[in-house]
């Protein structure tokens, strides 16, 4: 079967109510049941891990595949700016990952304009709110009935 690894990172379990003029009153419960309704629909398998701590991510990047995972979908949130190793992780494996964020990162503070994940993911989505998690997955489902063909 298709599946989906969903990566949330640091302070993403706080949405709803951290900063709502910038990231809106969505949860991250409301963010997974939306994205696993849409994943139902197409047949996907999807799964959800969300963590404060660099390592954890690390490590659900590096077992993806071995977990049976065909994507990533990462919102690597305050990680993006600095994390070489996280950088390094999606480097070191084949399962291709697209990179999201909620914020429009260009339109922030000038620390978050860079993504040092970047030039290692297969592209990204930022600016959207939770839409930007669903176009992620609305390109997963496409590249998947692609392959199909």
């Amino acid at each position: 079967m298709k599946k989906v690894l969903v990566l949330h990172g640091p302070n993403l379990n706080l949405l709803g109510t951290r900063e709502p003029e910038i990231y809106g009153r969505t949860t991250l419960a409301d963010i997974n049941q939306r994205l696993a309704e849409r994943a139902q629909k197409a047949g996907i398998a999807i799964d959800f891990l969300q963590s404060n701590h660099e390592g954890v991510l690390v490590d659900a990047i590096q077992q993806a595949a071995g977990n049976g995972c065909n994507f990533i979908i990462l919102n690597a949130a305050a990680f993006t700016h600095y994390s070489i190793a996280i950088r390094d992780a999606i480097a070191a494996v084949t399962v291709p990952v697209i990179e999201v964020h909620l914020s429009n990162i260009y339109q922030r503070e000038e620390f978050r304009h860079h993504s040092v994940i970047s030039p290692v993911v297969q592209g990204q989505i930022c600016g959207f709110g939770m839409d930007s998690y669903m176009a992620a997955l609305g390109i997963v489902i496409r590249r998947f009935e692609e392959a199909a063909k």
